[in-house]
């Protein structure tokens, strides 16, 4: 007998698709809605293996900033690095990842994503990336799983506006609100890579 929960059981929930980066993975869910809402699957650790692999995720962070808050381009260094599943769940942002591992093909490169309340996407930004996001509505609030607790002695951030990556951020520089920290950062040219 055909049932709703068998369909489910056989039907893919969330797409994984390929960036032009090795290892990240835009996540699309499918969404089932009615007059009564939406339900999707935004996690489910069976099917992140069989596309992406084993992740121990060891903690879920949550963030609420407003137009213009652009936090980034962060990473821990060393064995503190950490690998992050992130999405939003108000709002909506450009998610930025950059390579920051020296013999990959594509270091220095970046991918960017929308990440919505509408869309739904997820990004995964496996190890050995800086991570960054602005946010485009009046007010967002951004959820991450990582897979390393936050380790302050190895924190490192790069500038988001560094030349040599030159990301296309799409705001006036004016309108841009950083932390001093982030104010602070270092050049691409002078951070410390994997």
């Amino acid at each position: 007998m055909l049932t709703i929960k068998n369909i489910l059981c056989n039907f893919a929930l969330m797409e994984y698709k390929k960036t032009d980066i090795e290892g990240v993975y835009v996540l699309e869910p499918k969404v089932f809605g009615d007059s009564r809402g939406y339900f999707f699957e935004a996690f489910k650790q069976s099917d992140f293996e069989k596309n992406i692999g084993h992740v121990d995720f060891v903690q879920d962070n949550e963030s609420k900033s407003s137009y213009g808050v652009l936090r980034g381009l962060h990473y821990q260094k060393g064995a503190f690095s950490q690998a992050k599943l992130v999405r939003v769940i108000q709002g909506k942002v450009l998610d930025v990842a950059v390579d920051l591992r020296r013999k990959s093909p594509t270091f220095g490169k970046y991918v960017m994503v929308e990440l919505s309340e509408d869309n739904k996407r997820q990004l995964f930004i496996p190890r050995g990336f800086a991570h960054g996001f602005l946010v485009l509505s009046e007010k967002a609030v951004f959820t991450y799983k990582v897979d390393n607790v936050y380790a302050p002695q190895a924190e490192a951030s790069i500038r988001y506006d560094d030349p040599d990556i030159n990301i296309q951020w799409p705001i006036d520089a004016k309108d841009v609100l950083m932390s001093e920290k982030d104010m602070k950062a270092l050049a691409f040219k002078d951070a410390e890579m994997f």
